[in-house]
């Protein structure tokens, strides 16, 4: 498939046409101020762990999902990376804008730091599922992200279209679905796309724990670029096990 016939917003052309070789994997070394010896009680704390940091600790391994998944982190400097901000991302609708951060490993919102990862069987045969998280140090941040995705959410049952780096996704609808409570709010969409005369269904969810928000995604590039129906949903182990890291 060509990069100019890229259409689910940048996973697909990751997940079909490099099978996600170019992506690097692994956790962040231990904070080095864990080793340092703990300041007398009179002394000015040591500052945390920042935002990066956290979220580091916080995404989900490959251990921990269990069975032949295998996670690492997403690259959006890669090639066919539909976009590597969100500066470069154009829509029809304004406000679907945070359908197509979620779909892409972008941030969401206005968070302090982002961390895409991906966590997959094999993406040249089985369905790619996304995991970006999102850390806000100001108040209400957060907060604000999961209502802009809520309402996009919403408002664009009619479908949108979104550009970048001369690459078009165009999707036709996007529905709201149920979700099992977690975190303090949580919320789960769906959304269908035509290629080459072919529906394929693709799914999303956030789930919000105080300050950070992940942002799950899974669509089946397999099945897109060879051209039979997919209805690609977040497996339960994934949203299990990170939800339950979250807290």
């Amino acid at each position: 498939m060509k990069r100019s016939a890229v259409l689910t917003a940048g996973v697909l052309s990751i997940a079909v046409l490099t099978g996600l070789t170019a992506c690097g994997g692994g956790d962040s070394e231990t904070d080095a101020a864990a080793d340092k010896p703990k300041p007398e009680a009179s002394a000015t704390p040591s500052k945390g762990p920042g935002p990066a940091d956290r979220l580091a600790k916080l995404m989900v391994t490959q251990a921990e999902i269990g069975g032949d998944y295998n996670v690492a982190k997403a690259d959006l400097d890669e090639e066919y990376a539909f976009a590597r901000s969100q500066d470069e991302v154009t829509l029809d609708k304004a406000v679907c804008a945070p359908l197509a951060y979620a779909m892409n490993q972008l941030p969401l919102g206005e968070p302090q730091a982002f961390l895409p990862h991906f966590a997959s069987i094999n993406p040249l045969t089985k369905p790619s599922n996304y995991i970006t998280l999102n850390a806000y140090e100001e108040e209400g941040k957060a907060e604000s992200a999961m209502a802009g995705f809520s309402k996009a959410v919403d408002s664009c049952g009619a479908g949108f279209t979104a550009k970048a780096n001369g690459n078009s996704g165009k999707h036709d609808t996007v529905t709201a679905e149920k979700t099992d409570a977690a975190g303090d709010e949580s919320l789960a969409f769906k959304s269908t796309m035509t290629f080459r005369g072919v529906t394929h269904t693709v799914h999303g969810a956030a789930v919000r724990s105080a300050d950070v928000v992940a942002v799950y995604f899974s669509v089946n590039g397999s099945a897109i670029s060879k051209g039979y129906p997919s209805d690609t949903k977040i497996p339960a182990e994934i949203l299990k096990t990170q939800n339950a890291k979250l807290g």
